[in-house]
């Protein structure tokens, strides 16, 4: 098959599997997670605005987030969900709350990983990156599209993000749809940098992406270290107050989409709790999923919630 008609295939092929997962919608099939050693979610948030220094993410005015939010209620809320560990995701660009969230996973062993916040590009990122490193539980940094920006060959940001091959770790990159390209791109512009696109590259749910997110999946196919975490698909209907649909073939096409690129071996689980209760409970943002990849087979669904994450981040077994 040559490469255009290829990517014409990922891009516009009929939706052949849809009416199949559809159909289990009303009750969808369950994980087999205790077969596979429970799931990982790739994508929380912990933090606590009591503390004498206060937290600069989320805003005070954020009736829903900003409160004290802390490994122990998570761990009690997703647990009965199969969940035996997750990696935070540090949302805050203070360089010490990447040692907070660090001293968090030292008292608490279900958190299995830290993805940290540091800028590359700035003097003193080498130094706080190798600082950070030392630490086993310390598994990658992630940027904004700002610094994907910026991350051309020959700039101080692209050299920085290789220093992250040199401690073998991974990128998370928050970004928009018609960003996925600059991703894709720096895949195969630093093969061995392990990447990993948060959000769906924030693609909305109920209208049809942009033109340059579908060209994204297609160039990610082809750049082997690019994955893409199935998440943030409830806030990407934008209907806030819990009221996002629970319904799993809402999100179906997306998910498919997402599918057909990048296959059983690059999309990860991650739940981006607790933003995610903005729009929906936790329940229904992990069956929305649950009943895709349950769908696919436990092999692929052992893969998905878990086994394509500790490819990745190469995280602590605890």
């Amino acid at each position: 098959m040559s490469q255009l008609n290829r990517r014409e295939f990922l891009l516009t092929g009929a939706l052949a599997g849809a009416a199949v997962t559809a159909g289990c919608a009303s009750s969808p099939p369950s994980v087999p997670a205790k077969s596979f050693g429970g799931i990982i979610d790739t994508h929380t948030h912990f933090y606590d605005p009591r503390r004498p220094q206060g937290v600069p993410w989320p805003p005070q005015d954020d009736p829903v987030l900003y409160r004290p939010v802390l490994p122990a209620e998570y761990r009690d809320l997703a647990r009965p969900h199969g969940v035996v560990g997750t990696v935070v995701v540090e949302a805050s660009p203070w360089v010490e709350d990447n040692q907070w969230l660090l001293d968090q996973a030292a008292r608490d062993p279900f958190i299995v990983g830290v993805v940290g916040n540091l800028r590359p590009g700035e003097p003193d990122f080498a130094g706080h990156l190798k600082r950070f490193a030392r630490n086993p539980l310390f598994r990658g940094i992630r940027i904004g599209n700002d610094s994907l920006q910026q991350a051309k060959p020959g700039s101080k940001v692209f050299e920085d993000l290789g220093r992250l091959v040199d401690h073998d770790l991974a990128l998370d990159v928050l970004i928009p749809p018609d960003q996925l390209p600059t991703a894709a791109q720096l895949g195969r512009d630093i093969p061995p940098l392990r990447i990993v696109v948060d959000h769906c590259a924030n693609a909305p749910v109920g209208d049809r992406p942009p033109n340059d997110w579908f060209g994204g999946l297609a160039a990610g196919h082809y750049a082997d270290n690019l994955s893409i975490k199935v998440s943030g698909l409830v806030e990407g209907t934008g209907v806030r107050g819990g009221k996002a649909p629970t319904d799993p073939a809402h999100y179906l096409k997306v998910i498919d989409w997402l599918w057909r690129p990048f296959g059983e071996d690059r999309l990860i689980y991650g739940s981006n709790w607790p933003v995610c209760t903005h729009f929906a409970s936790y329940a229904t943002v992990q069956q929305i999923v649950e009943s895709f990849f349950a769908g696919k087979g436990d092999r692929v669904a052992s893969k998905y919630f878990r086994e394509n994450a500790a490819k990745v981040y190469k995280f602590v077994k605890r």
